[in-house]
């Protein structure tokens, strides 16, 4: 299951359809017709046992047709393979000309970029074809969710804000942390020290705060100010900045 949460999204049965025709094409037809956003994986290869790209036809009652883009990447994934076994690349090769099924897809469809073997999956309207392998699948089902659907997902913005302290205990920095966590809702204080005394830089500490962006820099002014009277080397600030799904 691919980790993003959606607004208005509700739960619903897996369907599994198997390889049959007749299973997939009536469960297509309903899917097309239910408005639903919905994300079918598998079944989109080029051998005799994949037959979602032609039940996604007869279900429209749309033709299957070559996608040039689609056309395009498989031709340049086939290259790649080529030369990485050292061979020439044979485009007419029978094998080479049933892999251009793959990018048979019913007419209007949209690519979905593949960033694991640029073989693209399809969509059509609000129903997205994606391959059954996992690797595959996840980021290809991300790629949909954050370009079609961004404005749909829960997603709150999250900022860690730290220094590295150089000649300092964990131990003596533990009261500071525990005194902002109580200071400023919100937030978490983190430390990550090093204690191999061979870095180059000897032993040190990342020490930071996490959460909402204000609440942060509220939270980081605290930490400064708790440093300073210490005798501790700082490095300069270091800022990451994020999106993660918010909690229900």
């Amino acid at each position: 299951m691919y980790g993003r949460a959606l607004c208005r999204a509700r739960p619903c049965p897996m369907l599994a359809a198997g390889d049959e025709s007749s299973m997939i094409t009536p469960l297509l037809r309903d899917t097309f017709a239910s408005g639903d956003i919905v994300f079918s994986c598998g079944g989109i290869g080029a051998t005799p046992d994949d037959h979602t790209r032609q039940c996604a036809d007869a279900a429209l009652g749309r033709p299957l047709l070559l996608h040039p883009g689609a056309r395009d990447l498989i031709v340049e994934r086939m290259r790649d393979v080529a030369a990485e076994q050292g061979l020439p690349f044979e485009p007419q090769r029978a094998d080479n000309m049933r892999r251009l099924n793959m990018g048979m897809f019913p007419k209007g469809a949209a690519l979905i970029p593949n960033p694991y073997n640029k073989i693209p999956g399809f969509s059509v309207d609000h129903v997205h074809f994606v391959p059954g392998f996992p690797v595959m699948a996840c980021a290809m089902i991300g790629w949909v969710l954050d370009h079609h659907y961004a404005a749909q997902q829960r997603v709150q913005a999250r900022t860690e804000r730290s220094v590295t302290v150089f000649g300092s205990m964990e131990a003596t920095l533990v009261p500071l942390m525990q005194d902002i966590e109580r200071r400023v809702a919100d937030i978490k204080v983190f430390s990550l020290h090093c204690v191999d005394s061979q870095h180059r830089h000897g032993r040190h500490i990342e020490l930071g705060v996490k959460g909402p962006p204000m609440a942060v820099d509220e939270a980081f002014a605290l930490l400064r100010v708790g440093l300073a009277p210490l005798p501790a080397k700082l490095s300069p600030e270091l800022v990451r900045n994020r999106l993660e799904n918010a909690p229900d």
